[in-house]
């Protein structure tokens, strides 16, 4: 639990989330924060274990830096090391079928194994799934694979930020939340006398106001007589009966503008039968926009028969609680939506946004790469192994930064083991036996990965197992992404010698000059 600068609550365990509130100044500090925003923006998942990799790769290198190796040194073998990892990482990958909802749905649940969310894995999973294939657009493009060599087919674009919005509504179970085919608005009509439900409606999307056009700097007009006055009010109405007019020929029936519609412009649409909502949010038109197969329009007189969106089937406003939400649902091919979330309360709701974005990440992620790896620190300690057997490779003294890389991926496996409440020592030493005996099977044997047991550790009993009958599986794309930003993240501060600070220009008086601009010191 958090309480932020502002006064708010947060009650949270997610690592980003957390990171993003605390107040920290010490700069080492603050770079790894943002490694942690950075992994949530790239791949949404892998907040903390990045921070856990990256910290665990700074410890171990204190030891080297007091054994006098130089951190150019250090860095160069962590990054032949890191090479290594991701060649191990492309050989153990498994791919999957992303039609196949059995093998998505335990993908999902291995995300939200963790987090608050756990007590309605079905239903986020569903919400998850959904959710990513309605906003999914396919794509032939072809990319090539910097881990895995050859070409690859990049999946599909898929834009969660833009196109999939959640919709928070305190009230109800959280059994109620949904994803709709469609969109909705916390808006209501203009007027309560307008159609509150129109079948297949035909729906006109705008982003000019629908009113008199107001002047771009001051005007004053002097009117000598009184009939000048109503000539000038009557040229308002005549244009603003022009612009509706304009409107009403195409015979729309939803018409939403982004900016304001005057009571006037209201009244004329009324008469016309149309239902109107002004002021909405770019983002959301953007979205009505996608789902319906309508265009925004910039000008009325511009409007074609081609800007009417005829993809909605049902238009309806509704009122949940105290507010009023329209409906644009039932869509043909819609490739935005909404998900609407229930819940008891505003902390509550916001921890299940946090969880079901992590979910919706990682199903986007699988889409676009469709390749596994094993979970339950399964792949951390395959690549600590294979490093700590290859490190003899190395020339020189470049051979323990490469074993000390390897001791820093096993904190994954560790930490899973400490939290699970089992010997750490027994069990991490079972772990590390189990891998090298898979290991010497490959080298002496010659059998293939494939046909190898992964052994990691189950969340719950703290045993070691093999995850391949468990079905822990985690996206490639996430894993790779937190060993290459912890590692990358850790050899920048170990090339930094000294922290140099800043000092603010003085005035004569001795006082900081207002707005200075800092100089570094020599």
């Amino acid at each position: 639990m958090i309480l932020s600068a502002g006064g708010s609550i947060l009650i949270t365990n997610d690592g980003n989330s957390i990171l993003r509130e605390i107040d920290i100044t010490q700069p080492a500090s603050r770079t790894i924060i943002q490694l942690s925003r950075a992994q949530d923006e790239e791949v949404g998942d892998g907040t903390t274990s990045v921070i856990i990799i990256a910290g665990e790769v700074l410890s171990v290198s204190q030891d080297l830096l007091e054994k006098k190796l130089h951190p150019t040194v250090i860095c160069h073998s962590y990054q032949r090391a890191l090479q290594a990892a991701l060649e191990v990482c492309a050989k153990i990958a498994k791919p999957v079928d992303v039609d196949d909802k059995t093998m998505m749905f335990g993908l999902l649940k291995t995300t939200l194994g963790t987090k608050f969310a756990a007590d309605w894995m079905d239903l986020m999973c569903q919400l998850a799934y959904e959710a990513v294939k309605r906003v999914c657009i396919k794509n032939t493009n072809q990319s090539s694979n910097q881990f895995g060599g050859g070409i690859q087919t990049r999946g599909a674009e898929i834009d969660l930020k833009r196109y999939a919005k959640i919709e928070k509504i305190p009230g109800g179970q959280e059994e109620m939340s949904c994803v709709l085919d469609g969109i909705m608005i916390n808006k209501d009509l203009t007027q309560s006398a307008m159609n509150k439900r129109v079948d297949n409606p035909r729906i006109l999307l705008l982003d000019c106001p629908l009113e008199y056009k107001k002047g771009e700097s001051m005007t004053n007009a002097q009117i000598q007589k009184e009939e000048d006055w109503e000539e000038l009010l009557h040229q308002e109405e005549e244009e603003i009966k022009t612009m509706c007019d304009q409107i009403i020929k195409l015979k729309p029936t939803v018409v939403v503008t982004e900016k304001g519609l005057s009571d006037l412009a209201s009244h004329f649409l009324l008469k016309a039968g149309i239902s109107a909502i002004r002021r909405i949010r770019k983002s959301d038109n953007n979205r009505i926009a996608r789902a319906t197969g309508a265009t925004i329009v910039h000008r009325p007189e511009d409007i074609k028969e081609s800007d009417i969106g005829k993809g909605c089937g049902l238009f309806e406003v509704k009122k949940i609680g105290d507010d009023y939400f329209s409906y644009f649902i039932h869509c043909t091919d819609p490739k935005a939506c909404t998900i609407v979330l229930r819940g008891a309360s505003k902390d509550v709701l916001n921890e299940i946004e946090r969880n079901l974005q992590d979910a919706m990440c990682v199903a986007r992620n699988i889409i676009i790469d469709p390749r596994l790896l094993p979970g339950g620190g399964a792949t951390e300690m395959a690549v600590a192994t294979s490093l700590a057997r290859t490190a003899a490779s190395e020339q020189g003294v470049a051979q323990w930064p490469r074993l000390a890389l390897a001791q820093a991926f096993e904190v994954i496996p560790r930490t899973l083991i400490e939290n699970c409440g089992v010997n750490v020592i027994r069990t991490v030493t079972e772990l590390r036996a189990r891998h090298n005996t898979m290991w010497n099977n490959i080298e002496q044997q010659g059998t293939k990965l494939e046909e190898e047991s992964l052994w990691g550790v189950d969340g719950l009993t703290g045993e070691v197992v093999d995850v391949k009958q468990s079905e822990v599986w985690e996206p490639f794309m996430v894993k790779v992404q937190t060993f290459k930003s912890a590692v990358d993240s850790a050899c920048m501060l170990l090339r930094i010698d000294d922290i140099v600070s800043g000092q603010k220009k003085k005035t004569s008086d001795g006082q900081p000059a207002p707005g200075a601009v800092e100089d570094a010191e020599d």
